[in-house]
Formats: structure tokens, C-alpha cells, sequence
């Protein structure tokens, strides 16, 4: 009896097919990226003379190489960071033009005037761990967004955050969307943020 020869598998196609599959998993695909911190450089300005900043209108955060925080020349914890922010920010020391009248801070004289006179200074040393830093960017970044939380619920019934997020949603928000805008503008007025960042510890 004959063997019968096994037929032959066309393979010339297959390379064809791998290569289309290869594209259409290009094509589909969506690869998140990280999106850093969102940070606006202000403008060049040629301004002459800078304006004087009094030293009790700055509050002093360092981040040393060992990841310890110093604010105001003192240790603290990172989970007291926030509320010690917010006390600067809203405390309204301020006299005559200087006052502020929606602050609800203490009032002392040694600290603050308004809050669009404070500003926080950030400085890290090079060791500092990522993990460190942003850590402290985003206490205070929230102890901006809670005063600015309190001031739009006090004024238009709203969390901040949750306006900012119908504003850059646009669609689920079913009012003015440019009066939206102008009462976000407004409480971002109210408490700017003034966070600057000192170079790097060597």
C-alpha cells in the first residue's frame, strides 16, 4: 500500500497576518502617561525693582536629604503640614488696605496680612525623595483648595474642586458655563496661589 503524503500547510500568509495583528495592537492600544505636576511659570517681566515682600508674608517649607520637614525653622510631621498652611494662609493680619475681611485666622500681626500677600516657599535638597516631595506639594496645594472649598461654599454653595471639574468637563454642567468660570476666577483671586519653589540644597 502507498503512504499517502501529508499535505503541505501554506505558512506564506502567516507572517502577513502576525504583521496586521502587530498594527492593529499599535493602533488600539492606549499607553497612560504620568501627568506631572501642574505648575503655570509666570511671565518675564522687566520690572526694575521687585516688589518688597515683608518676611512675615513668607512661610518657609525645607524638605532635607533625610525626607525631615522644617517649616518656619521647626520639625514637623507632614500630616501637620496642611492645617499649619491654612493658619498662615487665612489668617488676615493685615491692617487698613492690607486687611481681609473673609479671612478667619487669628489676626496676628507677626504673620500674614492677606492671603494675596503670603507666599509659600518650597526648598528641597537634592537628596530629597520623590516620594517626600510630592507628598508636601500636595498638602499644599490642599490646604489652598480647602480654604478656596470654604470661600465657594460660603459665596456660591459649591466645593471649588467640584467647580474646576464641571468647568474642564464642560459638559455635565448644566448652568453658565462662563459665569462658571468668572466664580472660579473670583475665589482663585480671593486665595491665589503663591507657591514658589527655591533652588535645590546641594
Amino acid at each position: 500500500m502507498a503512504k499517502r503524503s501529508a499535505p503541505e500547510v501554506n505558512a506564506g500568509s502567516m507572517a502577513d497576518i502576525a504583521f496586521l495583528l502587530l498594527i492593529f495592537f499599535l493602533v488600539t492600544t492606549t499607553i497612560e502617561t504620568d501627568s506631572g505636576i501642574s505648575r503655570k511659570l509666570p511671565p518675564i517681566e522687566d520690572v526694575e525693582d521687585p516688589p518688597i515682600i515683608k518676611q512675615k508674608n513668607i512661610f518657609t517649607v525645607v524638605i532635607n536629604r533625610d525626607d525631615r520637614l522644617l517649616v518656619e525653622d521647626e520639625l514637623m510631621q507632614l500630616e501637620d503640614l496642611r492645617a499649619a498652611a491654612v493658619a498662615f494662609l487665612d489668617n488676615g493680619g493685615g491692617v487698613g488696605d492690607e486687611a481681609c475681611d473673609y479671612c478667619k485666622g487669628k489676626r496676628d500681626t507677626s504673620s500674614s496680612d492677606n492671603p494675596d500677600k503670603a507666599i509659600i516657599s518650597l526648598q528641597n535638597d537634592r537628596f530629597t525623595s520623590y516620594n517626600a516631595y510630592i507628598s508636601v506639594q500636595n498638602e499644599l496645594v490642599a490646604a489652598y483648595n480647602e480654604l478656596r472649598n470654604r470661600e465657594a461654599q460660603r459665596i456660591f454653595g459649591m466645593d471649588f474642586t467640584v467647580m474646576e471639574k464641571f468647568a474642564k468637563d464642560g459638559v455635565s454642567y448644566a448652568g453658565n458655563k462662563d459665569k462658571l468660570k468668572e466664580n472660579i476666577m473670583r475665589i482663585k483671586l480671593m486665595y491665589p496661589q503663591k507657591l514658589s519653589e527655591a533652588e535645590p540644597r546641594k
